[in-house]
């Protein structure tokens, strides 16, 4: 097993992210938050990287921050202080590709808030989500308590975060919070496979659209209709040709002929 607590593979423009801390189910140290804050960092400064998959190594995505660690059990080799708790956050924020979660097993607490922060979650049937906040009496600083609710709904949420108890992966398809479940060995080709058909888009436009959304989903639905109209505008003017629309419905064409 390698030594290194996060691990960044490259197959082209496909970035692949693995917490790598399997031991102690992949818990968010200092050390790997600051690894993890890095990898995302030069990942979003390369301009050949189109898009990110995050997973974990062994049994689990992540159990959250490392509670050893924050009860003073364990001590960090890392000097950094524990600002990196949110300065992980602002290096998921500062991706503008596509990231998508391949949930391998448990995603607790810190580790669904990870999740959560993701574009797109494909989870595995061994996957289980978890909300201990309340259980370890720290409240959520990445984004929970407000993203959770807008995806499976305020009472749902609720019973989730109140409760501190699991959620298994099919009723988290159930409740929209995962787009797909499979088996654990096709969740890696499925989250690839479903790169390279995100990849087959056009770059310029997928981009604005995913800023787009995310902005819309930081404000109200006026707001983000706003948004929408003005990249429409901005995009029209300096991305889109009559013969990049003629070449794009004959792909698109081609490619609907091959999937029926």
């Amino acid at each position: 097993m390698s030594g290194e607590l996060v691990l960044c593979a490259r197959d082209a423009s496909i970035a692949e992210v693995t917490l790598n801390r399997p031991e102690v189910m992949n818990a968010l140290s200092v050390d790997l938050r600051a690894e993890l804050i890095a990898t995302f960092h030069n990942l979003a400064e390369d301009s050949s990287c189109e898009i990110v998959i995050l997973t974990g190594a062994g049994r689990a995505f992540t159990a959250g921050l490392d509670l050893k660690e924050l009860g003073g059990e364990t001590d960090s080799s890392n000097n950094t202080t524990d600002s990196s708790v949110t300065e992980l956050s602002d290096a998921l924020a500062m991706l503008k590709v596509p990231l998508i979660g391949a949930i391998n097993g448990f995603a607790i607490t810190g580790g669904f808030e990870l999740a959560l922060m993701c574009d797109i979650l494909i989870a595995s049937t061994n996957a289980r989500f978890a909300d201990t906040h309340a259980r370890v009496g720290v409240v959520p600083g990445w984004g929970l308590s407000q993203r959770l609710p807008r995806i499976v709904g305020i009472n749902r949420a609720k019973e989730l975060s109140l409760s501190g108890n699991f959620l298994d992966a099919e009723t988290a398809y159930d409740w929209g919070l995962v787009n797909r479940v499979v088996d654990l060995d096709d969740l890696l080709p499925s989250a690839r496979n479903l790169a390279k058909d995100i990849l087959s888009t056009d770059r310029a436009t997928r981009e604005a659209m995913l800023d787009i959304m995310d902005r819309g989903w930081n404000t109200t639905l006026a707001e983000g209709l706003d948004v929408e109209a003005a990249a429409n505008q901005s995009h029209s003017a300096n991305q889109v040709t009559t013969e990049k629309i003629a070449a794009r419905r004959h792909e698109i064409l081609r490619r609907g002929r091959s999937q029926t």
